[in-house]
């Protein structure tokens, strides 16, 4: 299994709406490619910001390609999601789940 791992950051004020962006249209994406397996939404304050860390599991870079396209190391922001986020990681990184609870 692979774990696609991205980080964004929104300002209080908006931070809320980008979660329900998370929980509604991104996860509708997500859920559309076969392989996907899962993700996590976790939430962090960073000052006067909060740090959102997404990790998405599939069940193969090939599934991960679905989602992401012939790049899949390039970061899928949508555009509603570039108006939440103050700044976001342009690349994400992909990991191999090497255990699993």
């Amino acid at each position: 299994m692979i774990a696609r791992m991205w980080r964004g950051w929104a300002p209080l004020d908006k931070a809320q709406d980008y979660q329900r962006h998370y929980e509604s249209e991104v996860a509708a994406q997500l859920t559309l490619g076969h392989g996907f397996r899962g993700a996590r939404l976790l939430r962090h304050r960073d000052g006067d910001e909060i740090q959102f860390t997404s990790i998405a599991f599939f069940t193969s870079m090939q599934a991960v390609r679905v989602f992401a396209g012939k790049h899949p190391e390039r970061a899928v922001v949508d555009d509603l999601a570039r108006e939440l986020l103050s700044h976001w990681d342009a690349e994400v990184t992909h990991h191999e789940v090497v255990a699993d609870f």
